[in-house]
């Protein structure tokens, strides 16, 4: 139940953030644990499928709720751990 709320969040943020500079199947994400300052970064809607991103996209669901002050998806951890979980996906 919480990953299809999950989904549908997703969902409702990228009808918001899709913008010109936001690829076709591509969705913007702020990464990173500062509230000022992250890192934006554009990733295929492929990934949503993935576990491993799914439990990203929980984390953020619990510190954010379905509010995303950056106009985005926005995941609060690391951009280390960020980068370490979708360039795992990328050879997918």
């Amino acid at each position: 139940m919480a990953l299809m709320r999950g989904f549908l969040g997703a969902k409702k943020i990228l009808s918001r953030s899709v913008t010109a500079t936001t690829p076709k199947g591509f969705l913007a994400v702020y990464v990173g644990e500062d509230q000022v300052q992250k890192k934006r970064y554009m990733v295929p809607v492929s990934y949503l499928n993935q576990p491993s991103f799914q439990a990203l996209l929980i984390k953020s669901e619990e510190v954010f709720g379905f509010d995303h002050p950056m106009g985005g998806l926005t995941i609060p951890c690391p951009e280390d751990a960020f980068i370490s979980v979708t360039s795992a996906l990328q050879g997918r």
